[in-house]
Order: structure tokens, then C-alpha cells, then sequence
């Protein structure tokens, strides 16, 4: 057994203070215990667990450890520029006119921290291909959840698109799918050879095999939190396994990140099945379509629009000058798999 770290703890004049400017910078809160002049308060946010401490000692010197954060959802010199509007001050300036570099930064108490490259700036520089990640899951389910909102009550039992099965049917199963990638990665040695041995069933014939169903007398409240909480299992697993770590799938043995890429093309099409025909928008953002269509279909058309593509690649839209696919599989092996 190894000791894990349960947080980065900074000595500091005002912890309150010093704690609400990183929750600003991470997109977290304080935690609810905290309050203006206690000595300690918490930051928690994905990756990192940040604990401030009053001391009456001032700083002094430059910290030997620091942070290197980088930006989610904007480039680099966006973050920047918006830390220094928060109320960090720049201390050393390394970024380069071909894109590459850092800016070093100093928190209000004088901690210095690096802003670095994004990672769609990293993949442009490097010409690599965008990996998919955990946050690219919540952000699928997320969105899936706010169009599956405005689905009528009387439509869950009616066809979904053109599958054999209803909306319900179609949603519960996305739910069993979220539910079984996360559990392939469960194992502390993951199954090379098999699904992990939960029992499947259906309903009904001809409906989905799933191992997980959601109580029907919760109605469509209910069926969505368990596509909220079945994609949360995925993200955590997801987001805390080995990237070195594989485990089965039946088209190919796969890894944390081709797990999160199928994930995510099941929640997208199946929110298409089950909002086709209904004055629902989805369209998913095109960065996210490219990303999964790098990594399960890497064959995919690369001139023309992302969304449709991937609807093309999964037999569920026709794509100008191509023939339309009836018969399909991903690419769940990693990449570079002989």
C-alpha cells in the first residue's frame, strides 16, 4: 500500500482570501465549512485539492514547489489575461512568438504559479493528434441531459429514430453502456478476455440487454439522473486510471481514453435517436465530434462537417459522394496497437 497526497497546503496571511482567488482559478468554491477569518480553507476541484493555512510568518523567498495549471476551455494567453483581472501579477513573461512557452504568474500573497500552453494549443504545436479525455465525457452527458430535458412526456414511449427500441429503452440502455465501460476499468487488473461477470437481461423481447434499468416509477426525473450518475462513474474512472491500462471490449481491447471516446459517441447518437423528429437542437460541438472520430474512427472523411460524419460513420446520415454505412464498428484498440 503507498501513501497518496490529500492535498497542496500553502502557508498564508489571509486563507480565506487567498482560497476564494484559486477557486476562482480552478472553477471550484470553498468548501461550505469555510468563512472570513478562519484560520484553514479547502479548494477542491478535478486534479487538485488545495488547503490554505494562516501564519503569521510572511513569505520570503521564491517557493521551491509551484503549480503549473493549464487552461480547459481557452488558449493560453486568454487564461492569462484573465487570472491577472482576478489579481495575479506577472513575473516572468517565457512565451515565445511561435506559440510554445509559459507566463509565470504570482498569486495575490506572491506564490508563483505557470500558465501553460492549452492542450488543443499543445496538438497544433506538435502537430499530435487532440487526445479524448474524462472532462470530454462530462461534457457529452451534460449537454445530453439538458436536450433530453425538453423531451415531452408522451414521447419516451414512442419509437427512437430508427431503432427497434423505445426512447426509454434507447436512454436506459446509454445508461448500461456509461455504466459498463466504467466497470471494465474497475478491476485492479482489468479483464483482457471478457466483460467483468454482471448479468445481463431484458425487459422485454427484443429490448436492450442491459445489467442496469432504471425504476420506471421515477419517471423521466429519474431515468436522466441515472444517465447523470452512470456518466459521472465513467468520467471518475476515466479521469483516475492508468492511461497504460487496458481492458476488454468486444470490438478490440481498449484503454481509459478509447473507453471515454465510446462513451461519448453512445451518449451523442442516442440523444440523436431519441430527439429525431422532435423540435429538440443538438448538435454537438464540433471539437468534441473530431476528437472521437480521431480516436474510434480514424478513417473517418476529414472534409466535411464533424457532426455528420460521425452520424455517416454510425449508419445514421447519409454524406454527399459516399455511400451510406449499413454495417459499422469503431476502433477501440489504442492507436498506435499493432
Amino acid at each position: 500500500m503507498t501513501s497518496l497526497v490529500r492535498h497542496m497546503t500553502f502557508d498564508c496571511a489571509d486563507a480565506y482570501k487567498l482560497g476564494s482567488f484559486w477557486a476562482e482559478v480552478l472553477g471550484s468554491r470553498l468548501s461550505d465549512d469555510d468563512n472570513p477569518g478562519d484560520p484553514e480553507a479547502l479548494v477542491e476541484a478535478p486534479g487538485a485539492a488545495l488547503l490554505f493555512v494562516s501564519v503569521p510568518d510572511p513569505k520570503s523567498v521564491k517557493n521551491r514547489v509551484h503549480l503549473d495549471i493549464q487552461p480547459q476551455d481557452r488558449t493560453r494567453d486568454e487564461e492569462v489575461a484573465r487570472l491577472l483581472a482576478l489579481g495575479a501579477t506577472l513575473v516572468g513573461d517565457h512565451r515565445r512568438p511561435d506559440g510554445r512557452g509559459w507566463a509565470t504568474l504570482a498569486d495575490p500573497e506572491g506564490n508563483e504559479f505557470c500558465v501553460e500552453c492549452s492542450a488543443v494549443e499543445r496538438a497544433t504545436l506538435t502537430a499530435t493528434r487532440m487526445p479524448v479525455a474524462a472532462d470530454d465525457v462530462t461534457t457529452a452527458v451534460h449537454l445530453a441531459l439538458a436536450a433530453l430535458r425538453e423531451v415531452p412526456e408522451d414521447h419516451w414511449r414512442a419509437p427512437a429514430g430508427s431503432l427497434e427500441w423505445d426512447s426509454w429503452e434507447t436512454v436506459e440502455h446509454l445508461n448500461d453502456d456509461l455504466f459498463a465501460y466504467a466497470a471494465q476499468l474497475g478491476p485492479r487488473k482489468p479483464p483482457l478476455d471478457r466483460e467483468v461477470p454482471y448479468r445481463w437481461g431484458a425487459d422485454r423481447k427484443g429490448g436492450p440487454a442491459n445489467s442496469i434499468f432504471a425504476n420506471p416509477d421515477a419517471g423521466p426525473v429519474g431515468l436522466l439522473q441515472t444517465l447523470e450518475a452512470s456518466g459521472a462513474l465513467l468520467t471518475a474512472m476515466v479521469r483516475t486510471t492508468a492511461a497504460d491500462v487496458r481492458s476488454y471490449h468486444s470490438y478490440g481491447v481498449s484503454d481509459p481514453e478509447g473507453f471515454a471516446a465510446m462513451g461519448i459517441v453512445e451518449t451523442l447518437v442516442h440523444t440523436h435517436d431519441v430527439v429525431q423528429g422532435l423540435d429538440i437542437s443538438w448538435a454537438p460541438p464540433t471539437d468534441l465530434c473530431d476528437r472521437v472520430l480521431a480516436r474510434l474512427f480514424p478513417d473517418a472523411p476529414d472534409d466535411a462537417d464533424r457532426w455528420t460524419v460521425l452520424l455517416w460513420s454510425t449508419g445514421r446520415a447519409e454524406l454527399p459522394g459516399r455511400e451510406r454505412v449499413t454495417s459499422w464498428k469503431w476502433r477501440s484498440a489504442p492507436l498506435d496497437a499493432v
